[in-house]
């Protein structure tokens, strides 16, 4: 086994399989963490960006299993929002320390609350991709480099994962993604214009596979009806899992949703587009026999 060297490892290789030399104290514990992982490996229930249900200030700390039951309804807009990812911050390496030193003010998005003009922020006008709970940002840095004509946006509320990324692109010279280190739902809310994304992808977000927890998914119908008033008409949504039990609370949500279309039949599961990557937790899951579930969703209007 490779010897993992943080420094090193830092900024992310070229292509998804250099991964393997990540380790869980460095990666953010966000979406590409494996549900399945907790049972197999005794690791705490995971904590997530992806479920971006919550503000990186936010986080209900490690006691969050004992008051999730005090929670109020997800879809009840006048009630406090439910955090739907525990915040525990893993370990900044020193150079991850170093990219927010040398790199936020070049790829960092500092929340303010208000919307963002983002022909300004990438200097061109250009479709809009939003990734929410990126992980180590091995997506974003492929794409970096992949998919020059679109600009994308990635959303994560732990550092060390912002950091990685930040590094990653650095090494790459990239001009086209910028992130948030910030609860991707008041991003969303709050410095997304309607009607101004192409895509949103939600990749193997905190399945909260217990009964009690279900409410704190992401993906539920008033989240997908916001999502909804942010999407460019024909826009994507990409969702993606690897919890068979929350690919159907996906598909059921989605399918019930005014104004979305499954882009290969009504509640059909997609092939795994070229576009997604395989990241290194993927690859932990498919070798212990884990399933992948991918949904294409398009938005034609209400």
């Amino acid at each position: 086994m490779t010897t993992h060297d943080p420094d090193k490892n830092d900024i992310l290789p070229g292509v998804p399989a250099s991964a393997e030399t990540l380790t869980s104290a460095e990666t953010s514990a966000s979406a590409r963490t494996l549900a399945s992982a907790k049972a197999s490996e005794e690791t705490p229930e995971r904590a997530t960006g992806a479920e971006a249900d919550a503000g990186a200030g936010a986080g209900a700390g490690a006691g969050a299993d004992a008051s999730a039951d005090n929670d109020v309804d997800p879809n009840a807009p006048y009630q406090r929002r439910i955090r739907s990812f525990v915040l525990r911050e893993g370990r900044m390496t020193s150079a991850q320390q170093r990219a927010f030193d040398d790199h936020w003010a070049r790829f960092g998005l500092g929340y303010t609350g208000t919307p963002r003009d983002l022909d300004e922020t990438f200097g061109r006008n250009a479709p809009r991709v939003l990734e929410i709970g990126f992980g180590n940002g091995e997506a974003l840095a492929w794409a970096s480099e992949n998919d020059l004509a679109r600009d994308y946006i990635g959303v994560e509320v732990h550092s060390p994962g912002v950091g990685r990324v930040m590094n990653a692109l650095a090494a790459r010279d990239a001009h086209n993604v910028r992130v948030y280190k910030h609860d991707a739902v008041e991003v969303l809310e709050h410095e997304i214009a309607p009607g101004s994304l192409s895509e949103v992808r939600i990749w193997f977000p905190d399945p909260w596979h217990k009964k009690r927890h279900n409410k704190r998914r992401l993906v539920q119908p008033a989240f997908v009806e916001r999502l909804a008033s942010r999407m460019a008409p024909g826009g994507l949504l990409h969702l993606a899992t690897d919890w068979e039990a929350y690919a159907e609370h996906m598909r059921e949500t989605m399918e019930a949703a005014t104004g979305w279309k499954n882009r290969v039949g009504p509640g059909a599961v997609a092939e795994k587009p070229d576009w997604r990557i395989e990241t290194h937790f993927e690859r932990r899951g498919t070798r212990l026999g884990h399933g992948v579930w991918d949904f294409l969703y398009e938005w034609h209007g209400a």
